[in-house]
This record gives C-alpha cells, sequence and structure tokens, in this order.
C-alpha cells in the first residue's frame, strides 16, 4: 500500500514515518497529480486556516475531494480534522473554505492555547482494551456528528475526539507523537479493505 501524506504544511514528516515503521510506503502529497498514485492519504495536524488556504494555492480542493467522494481512505489528525468537516466554528473561521466531506460539527482551539496542552490515556474501544495514550495540542474537539458518523473515542466528560464515517477517519489528538502504532494500524486496515 502506498499512502500519500498531505505535505502542506504541519506534522507531515511524523505522521510518515509511522507509516513507514508499519512497513507500507508513505508519499508526500503537494500537487494534484500525485494523489493518483496513492491508496489512502493522510491529513496531518497544522495550522487549519493555513493548510485550507494552501490546499486551493496548489489547485488542491477539488482533486482531494473527488478521491475522498470516490472512496479512499483519509485519515485526519487536529488541523486535518478541522479540514474534513461540514461545519466549523470558533473564531475566523467564517471564510474557511474546508473539504467538506464529513458530516461533523467540529470546534477549533476548543481547548484553549498551546500552554492548555494536555495528554490522557483514553478508551479507544476499535483500538483494543489498553487505552490510547492522546496527545492534544491547541485541539480542536467534535460539537455535533451527522447521522452515519461513528463515534471512537470520548473524553470522560464526554467531548467527542475520534469519530469515522465510511472511509473517513478523525481524531481531535496527534497519534503520530506517540509511540503507539495502532490508530495508524487501524486505519492501514481501512485501506486495506477498501479494496483500492
Amino acid at each position: 500500500m502506498r499512502i500519500g501524506v498531505l505535505a502542506l504544511q504541519g506534522a507531515f514528516i511524523e505522521h510518515a514515518a509511522v507509516i513507514r515503521r508499519l512497513g507500507e510506503e508513505a508519499s508526500e502529497i503537494r500537487l494534484p497529480g500525485e494523489l493518483d498514485k496513492i491508496d489512502g492519504l493522510i491529513i496531518p495536524g497544522g495550522e487549519s486556516t493555513t493548510i485550507t488556504n494552501l490546499i486551493r494555492s496548489f489547485n488542491l480542493l477539488q482533486p482531494l475531494k473527488e478521491r475522498i467522494r470516490g472512496g479512499m481512505p483519509v485519515l485526519g489528525t487536529c488541523a486535518g480534522m478541522i479540514c474534513l468537516a461540514k461545519r466549523v466554528s470558533n473564531s475566523d473561521t467564517s471564510h474557511m473554505e474546508t473539504l467538506a466531506l464529513m458530516d461533523v460539527e467540529v470546534k477549533r482551539n476548543a481547548f484553549g492555547r498551546q500552554v492548555d496542552s494536555f495528554e490522557i490515556d483514553l478508551p479507544v474501544p476499535v483500538l483494543g482494551e489498553e487505552p490510547f495514550h492522546a496527545v492534544f495540542i491547541r485541539a480542536p474537539l467534535i460539537k455535533s456528528t451527522g447521522p452515519g458518523v461513528d463515534i471512537l473515542a470520548k473524553l470522560p466528560d464526554g467531548t467527542i475526539v475520534a469519530s469515522r464515517q465510511k472511509n473517513m477517519l478523525v481524531t481531535s489528538f496527534h497519534p503520530e507523537l506517540t509511540e503507539d502504532p495502532r490508530l495508524h494500524k487501524y486505519f492501514l486496515s481501512i485501506v486495506a479493505s477498501s479494496g483500492k
């Protein structure tokens, strides 16, 4: 399998390293033509406004929408989750053009600034019994989900921080910043079963 990592801004190097550690090929994606050569895509954390602006600048908006609508699996972490969301609330997002593919409403910077970042051992049943050590950095949260969206993880207060809708998987946290590869393995299983 060849997994693309959107390499416009953010933690793309770390995601690619996890994919390679799991024995699969990882390609940095910056141009529309490169999307044809991959089986799945990771949209990393970073600065969501910058990433969405660069997606437009690099003429990736329509090609990304077409590939993901066509069934290509995609993992969006932190800012990547914002990029996939149909609805975004909080701050300067009225002009933000996301891919608007996943039926979730996301609140940006929901936990505050960088100093309010935190880590927690989080139950994520699809990954097995052992909790996943989740790293939250200026993280968004999922305010609401539409029909067809499966909630995969919540904080103890009930805040939704991971979900899946068909071929789209999103997390508020940064799985690439831990030594635990289970979330990436789960994404690779989605890619493998998509038969692409």
